[in-house]
Formats: structure tokens, C-alpha cells, sequence
């Protein structure tokens, strides 16, 4: 009597069976820095928070915008900074390196029709991504600010910075991201360039109606915006 040895075929199919299966879990949890709505989960502008996700391996991000302000105080005035440019870089590992070169900062008091003018400090710093679930996203990332720039708008010291992000999606279209972080940073030279430390807490709330389009409102506290200013 011929013997038929079933062990390959049970094999074959379990194989086949967890396969599937892996492949299934995959699919399901699917990365949410890919897919169409990519870019705007990507991007950093122009929120003050800094997105949980980190550019993929091999890839690059340019930022660039214009901020105006009102400035209150003694003499008011406004305050113009461009172009925020930001780089970022993919590197393997889920990490990325990003460089903000120095912004052109333009402040005018109306009182007397006088201006400064002068760059801002360079900053580089690493993002690392811990990892996703179906809901949630986390990162870290660490900032050093290079001691650059103008006496009026520059660093006079290094300034560093550590920042943990975490992104709660409760569904497709819309995310809460909570970023809580810890600065030490020098006020420029005309200003004293003296050392001082913040907490820094954030949180956003975004809705995607279409998949290129995204609205948001954001909450940003500082605990402290300078040598003895404390808020």
C-alpha cells in the first residue's frame, strides 16, 4: 500500500494561512504619514507644533511662509519675519534631520518711523517616529539652535530644545496632536543674551474634509518668552 505523507501539505497551507493573515494585518493599520493625504500629515506649517510624523527614507520637505504681527507694549509697532523656510530630510530608521536657516526679521515703530532689522538664529535638530497604531502616532525630536544671527534677533548662546509629540486620529478625517516640550535658549545680545528655560505644551485639532484639504485650530502656551518674563 502506497503512503501519503501529509506533513508538506499542512505545512504549505499554515504557511499560506499566516501569510495572509500578516498580509491582512498590514493592510489594515496602514502608515499615516503615506497614502494620498500624505503631505498634510507631513507638514509642520503652519501650525507652532511640529507634526508626529518624519519624512520616509530618501525623501525631502521644503517649508517656507510670512508671519506679520501687532506688537503691544510701550510704542507698539509690527513685526514682519521671512521666508520660515524648513528642510527636512528622511533618513533610515524612521528618522529625520531638519535645518531652519535664519529668518529675515523686520520690526517698525510707528511712533518714530524707526526700524530694525537683522537674522534670526539657524537651527538643526532629529526627529525620530516610535511607531503607530490604527489611532495613534508618537515622536520625539530634539532641537539645537545654533548661537547665530543679528544681536538684535539672533542667539547669543546654544539653545536646545526636546519635544514629544503624540497624534490621536479618532477617525479618517480628523486628529488631535499634543506636543509637550522643554527649551533652553539665550535672548539675543542687544537684549542681555541671558539663559532662560520653558515648558512649552501644545495641542491641535485638524479636520480634513477632502483628502488636499485640511483645516485646524491650535492652543500654544510658553511659560516663559524671556529672561524674568513669565507667563
Amino acid at each position: 500500500m502506497n503512503k501519503i505523507n501529509v506533513f508538506p501539505i499542512t505545512a504549505l497551507l499554515a504557511t499560506l494561512i499566516m501569510s495572509t493573515q500578516a498580509v491582512r494585518a498590514d493592510d489594515a493599520i496602514q502608515n499615516p504619514c503615506t497614502g494620498p493625504s500624505a503631505l498634510l500629515a507631513l507638514l509642520d506649517r503652519p501650525t507652532v507644533s511640529d507634526s508626529a510624523c518624519v519624512v520616509q527614507d530618501g525623501q525631502a520637505v521644503l517649508e517656507a511662509g510670512y508671519q506679520h504681527a501687532n506688537l503691544t507694549g510701550a510704542g507698539g509697532g509690527t513685526a514682519d519675519n521671512f521666508p520660515e523656510a524648513e528642510l527636512r530630510f528622511g533618513l533610515p530608521g524612521n528618522n529625520e534631520f531638519v535645518l531652519l536657516p535664519p529668518n529675515d526679521n523686520v520690526q517698525r515703530t510707528p511712533s518714530d518711523s524707526t526700524y530694525f532689522q537683522g537674522f534670526s538664529a539657524t537651527t538643526v535638530g532629529i526627529k525620530h517616529e516610535l511607531g503607530y497604531t490604527k489611532h495613534w502616532l508618537g515622536a520625539v525630536e530634539s532641537l539645537f539652535t545654533l548661537p547665530s544671527g543679528s544681536p538684535a534677533f539672533g542667539s547669543r548662546g546654544t539653545g536646545v530644545a526636546f519635544n514629544g509629540i503624540v497624534t490621536y486620529a479618532p477617525s479618517d478625517d480628523t486628529g488631535i496632536s499634543l506636543q509637550l516640550g522643554v527649551t533652553s535658549q539665550t535672548n539675543p545680545a542687544l537684549a542681555g543674551g541671558g539663559r532662560f528655560t520653558s515648558i512649552n505644551p501644545d495641542i491641535t485639532f485638524t479636520w480634513s474634509p477632502l483628502w488636499n484639504l485640511q483645516f485646524y485650530g491650535e492652543a500654544y502656551g510658553q511659560s516663559r518668552t524671556g529672561l524674568g518674563v513669565r507667563f
